[in-house]
Formats: C-alpha cells, structure tokens, sequence
C-alpha cells in the first residue's frame, strides 16, 4: 500500500497520512512541518481523527509528551478511523477565548434545532453531547492546535452543567541553566578543627585555621558554560524561542597572583604565583599575596587563637582574650584581645580596649581610642591618633593626641593634651597638661644617673696623679744615674763605637770591658726606669682618656634631657629621673613595673616644677625655666 496518497470515499489522504484497516497512520520518516501539513489538510477537508490518540499525535507534531514505542514499518497509529465533520455537528461549537498564553471554551448543554427529515418526519429541539474528537478538530480550525488539556476537556464535556475550562495552554521555554563558577580547591574554605600541638595534644583555643600557601598552578575555581533552555509552544502550535542562559564574567574572580587559564578540558582561575589566598566575600575575586588576609574576625568562634607566618590584615574584630601572633599586623575593626608582633607595623583602625598591643621591632598605630591597654614597643613609634585612657605605653617614641590616666615611658614623648599621667621620657613636649580629679599630673625627664660616674671620676683623678708622681720620680732617678760620669762617659764612647767614628785597639778592648763592668748597675736600672716610665704614660693616657669621656657623657646627659609643657592647667610636678642607659633604653618591660616606677616615691630626683598655672621650658644643665606665672 502506498504511504503517498489513498483514494476512497473520504478522498485523497495527504502526503504522510496512512489509513489502514487497523487505523489511521502518520509516516515518522516525514518531518513534523511535513505531518503538521498532512494533519492541516484532513481537518481543513471537513475530516475527523476518530478514536484519535492525541498523546501520540502531539508527539508526532511537536515532539512532547511520552517517548513513543518504536514501529517497524515507522507508521505512528493516531486514530482508529477517518469520518467527515457533518455541518450540523460542526454548528454546536462555540468561539473559544484567547489570552494570555491561554485558550479558554465554555463548556454548556447544546442542544440541535427542530429539523424536518426528508420523509416529513418532524424532529424537535433535543439536547445534544459534544466530541472530544470533534473539538480537537474544531479547535484546529480555529488555531488552537497546541497544548490542548485532554483530562480537562473530557471531564468538561461528561459534566452536567456548564463551566468554563483552559482547553489549551501554551508551553513556556524551560529556563536555561545560567553559566557558573564552581570551587575546585579545598584551601578557598577555613578549617574549624582545632589545632594540634607537636606532642600531638589539641589546644582547644586554636583552629588549625589554615591561611595556606597556594602552590603555583593550582586551579582554584572553574566556569562551567550555560545551558540554553528547551523552546516552548504557543498554543497555535509556533514555537517560542529557547530562553539563552546568562553568562558570567569570570575575568573579574581573577585578582592579583592569578590568571585564567583556557585549557582543552574547560576555563579554570589557575594561580600564578605561590602565596596567602584571599577571597573578597562581597565580590568574590580571589587573590594572592604575602600577606594573610582575613574578613571574619578573630573569635573562639571563627578563628581561635593565631600563630601567622607572614604579614596579617584583619577587616572583623578580635575578641576578648584572642592571641594573633605574626609580623606586620593589620586590625581594621575593634581589638579586645592581644597583638603581638614579631615586626614590621601594627597597625589598629579602629579601637584597642582592655587588650595588648606589642611589636618586638617596628611601630605601633592606633587610630581610634585606647582603653584600658598595654602598648609596648623595642624599636620604633607608638602613634595614637584619638584617645588613651588607662593605658601603659612603653617605647622609644610616643605621639598622643590626647591622653588621660596613663603610665608613658619612652625616650621621647609628643603629646597634645596629658590629664592626670604620668609621664617619663628624655624629651618631653605637652601642649596641655593638668591633674584628672584625685589623679596627679607627673612628668619626669629621664637624666642618665651620673652618680656612679662621679664615684669614678674621683677615682680616676687620684689614678691620674698617682701614675703623673710616678713617672716625675723615675724621670728624676733617670737624670741623676745618666748624670753620673762614669755612667756618661761610658755611654758617650759607646755610642762613638756604634756610631763609627772612632775604633778601638786590640790593646784597649780589655780597659772598655773593665769600664762596662763598673757601671753595669747603673746601665742596667737606666733600662728599668725607661721601661717603668713608658708603662706608666700608657696607664696615665688610658686613665686620662676614660676620665674625658665620663666628663663628656656627663655633660651630653644633662644637654640631651629636656621638657617643654606649654600650658600647665592644674597642679602639674615636673621631676629629673636618673636612670642608667640601660634601664632608660628598656621598654618592654612589665606594665606594673612601669606604674612602680612612675607611681611610687621618688628620693633620687629634682624638682624642676611645681604648680598649678604658667608653662615650663627646661634644658638639660642649663635649667631654664620660662614664662612661669
């Protein structure tokens, strides 16, 4: 039987539809524009697909609905039997609404009109039952060709009473699948679990917290390309173009230390240097550099305590008794714990309350208020831009804006505005300073303690004449030995000898012996008291050199020790501190110590100052002291 064309009593069937005893067929070799045509045509010739499979139609059409079991011959049955649509039938279906994606009918009692048979018969107005196989085919004409809900319908037309149904809807494009970044590397996530110590202990106040070195090459993330969604259908049976998936910039996960890299098996972010990892948490872009950066603070929670290799930028805040130990440290938010630093700069952004801050080499910024904190430093300057209230400050160099109730030691000390401190330091510049209600306001300049230098001094005085009479006695022996005859006229012939300008005879050789024998004693204790005299100007220089140079420190120690308070509002007392190079120069002692020491009773000091009003203006040795109301 051809597949092409069947003439019968229902005409000639369009190219790709098949009617045989067992039902009608659609050719699956032919394309779906090709079938939708052939569909077209039988329901446009006034034909209806009786017992009409619509699943496997809509299949056929437009590729959705359940996969369909394979035919030998490639012939997909859609209906049992072709009939006509007789106009009368035709006449009972109503307009359907379109909107919205939507195809909406009424579905109500129909009822034929009164007609008259050709034998005369009279038949009167009578209910009639609509067909879901000539809805489908009265729909198509009306363009609605798509979608059509079948459940709804039939249960639309079994139902007594009217009710208006979505005979069809149009299918919507699935959505894409937008393109993505996933994570390839475990190290872009911190490890909670608490650290382990070198005897295999686990200190419960650590996380191992790894801020790792990624190693060069290493890919850490990946883009995985979109997927564009399936199209969807309008009801009339167009399709409704696939949504595109959106893309994703990866170029901007890419910071400093990384690349990406285009590889045959997909588009990686590769790191291209070895270095502390770095994720922005509001950007995401991932980055490399030798300093560790965190954004979560410094917690029991988050982090524990830190023991850091490398440089250290904190953007959270670190908790009450948190440790961070590392090297130029960095604390954007407020510090309620300890920093310790093996170098380079701390640096503290905001607040440091009731916590420590300490660098072994390197200076220490505070940007807003300190409270209640330990700040020290070896080697460099303490700089508190706001506020210092009960602190102790230990370092070579101090620069406050304001401070109130503190300890200060350093060398120098720079200072806007001091209320009941007390301060310590070689060089000591206050703009303002006065008592904090019962707290006395305290300044001391440090002065090198000279006192066992005088002790000294004395010492080496005395050493110096002792050695000076010495020299006189042995000289004044010296003289009286070379000024004996025997003893000059001895030396004189000998250095004739030596000299050549005379020579001796065979017969004189024996009297020059008898005369060296004579004055042998003599020669011999000019060469003891040369020797006792040269021995004794070294000693007399060493004594003389040391004694210039105590002299000098004792001079540049009073030159070097100054204090100038502008304006003194309140009962303020300006003291010296003596103290040894030593003990000026330390300053990373203990905090109490500090107090101790510019606390508690002072014997072994001057006053410089005393009073309630006026300024001071004192240096060194020269004591001077101005403008004193």
């Amino acid at each position: 039987m051809s597949h092409t064309a069947l003439q019968d009593d229902t005409g000639t069937l369009p190219a790709g539809v098949v009617r045989r005893p067992d039902g009608v067929f659609l050719d699956a070799r032919l394309l779906a524009p090709e079938l939708t045509a052939a569909v077209d045509a039988l329901f446009r010739g006034g034909l209806v697909l009786r017992g009409l499979d619509y699943p496997v139609l809509a299949r056929a059409l437009y590729g959705v609905g359940p996969e369909l079991a394979p035919s030998a011959d490639l012939l997909l049955r859609v209906a049992e039997r072709l009939e006509p649509f007789p106009a009368l039938r035709k006449s009972l279906y109503r307009n359907v609404k379109l909107r919205d994606g939507e195809a909406e009918y009424f579905f109500e009692p129909i009822f034929l009109p009164a007609e008259e048979l050709p034998d005369g018969t009279l038949l009167p107005e009578r209910q009639a039952q609509l067909d879901f196989d000539e809805f489908v085919a009265d729909m198509w004409q009306k363009n609605v060709r798509f979608g059509l809900q079948v459940a709804a319908i039939r249960a639309a037309l079994a139902a007594p009473k009217g009710e208006r149904v979505a005979a069809a809807l149009e299918l919507e494009p699935t959505p894409a699948q937008d393109a993505r970044v996933v994570e390839l590397a475990a190290e872009l996530h911190r490890s909670d679990a608490p650290r382990q110590r070198a005897d295999g202990t686990v200190d419960l106040t650590s996380f191992q917290n790894r801020f790792p070195q990624i190693k060069q090459g290493m890919r850490l993330l990946q883009k995985l390309p979109g997927v564009p969604g399936a199209p969807g259908r309008n009801i009339a049976g167009q399709p409704l173009a696939a949504l595109a998936p959106k893309d994703v910039d990866f170029a901007r996960f890419a910071g400093e230390g990384t690349l990406i890299a285009r590889e045959p098996d997909g588009e990686f972010l590769v790191a291209a240097r070895e270095g502390f990892l770095n994720v922005d948490p509001k950007s995401g872009q991932v980055a490399l550099s030798d300093k560790i950066i965190s954004r979560e603070g410094v917690s029991g929670r988050t982090t524990g305590n830190l023991e850091l290799m490398g440089a250290f930028e904190e953007f959270g805040d670190v908790q009450e008794l948190r440790d961070v130990n590392g090297s130029d440290i960095t604390v954007h938010g407020d510090v309620f714990g300890n920093i310790h630093s093996s170098g380079g700069t701390i640096i503290l952004g905001r607040n440091l309350v009731g916590g420590k801050a300490i660098n072994a080499k390197g200076d220490i910024r505070v940007d807003g208020v300190a409270s209640g904190a330990a700040i020290q430093t070896a080697c460099g300057t303490v700089t508190i831009k706001g506020r210092a209230e009960s602190c102790v400050i230990s370092a070579p160099r101090v620069v406050i804006a304001e401070a109130s109730n503190c300890e200060i030691f350093a060398d120098e000390v720079v200072m806007e505005l001091a209320i009941g401190c007390a301060v310590a330091g070689r060089s000591v510049a206050i703009e303002s300073a006065g008592p904090r209600k019962s707290t006395e306001m305290f300044v001391y300049v440090v002065v090198n303690d000279v006192a066992g230098h005088e002790a000294e001094l004395a010492a080496l005085q005395h050493e110096v004449a002792g050695h000076a009479a010495k020299i006189a006695a042995w000289s004044a022996e010296h003289a009286r030995l070379n000024g004996l005859a025997e003893v000059r006229s001895y030396l004189t012939l000998t250095e004739k000898l030596r000299k050549g300008e005379i020579h001796l005879t065979p017969a004189q050789v024996p009297h020059l012996k008898k005369v060296a024998a004579a004055v042998a004693p003599q020669i011999k204790a000019l060469g003891q008291l040369l020797q006792s005299i040269k021995l004794g100007e070294e000693a007399l220089s060493g004594a003389r050199a040391r004694r210039d140079a105590l002299e000098a420190l004792t001079r540049e120690a009073a030159v070097r020790s100054s204090v100038r308070i502008s304006m003194v509002d309140g009962e303020v007392l300006v003291r010296t501190l003596p103290l040894g190079e030593a003990a000026a120069a330390h300053f990373m002692g203990q905090p109490k110590d500090y107090k101790a020491l510019l606390r508690g009773p002072r014997g072994d000091s001057q006053a410089i100052f005393a009073g309630a009003h006026g300024s001071v203006n004192w240096q060194g040795a020269a004591q001077v002291e101005a403008g004193v109301a």
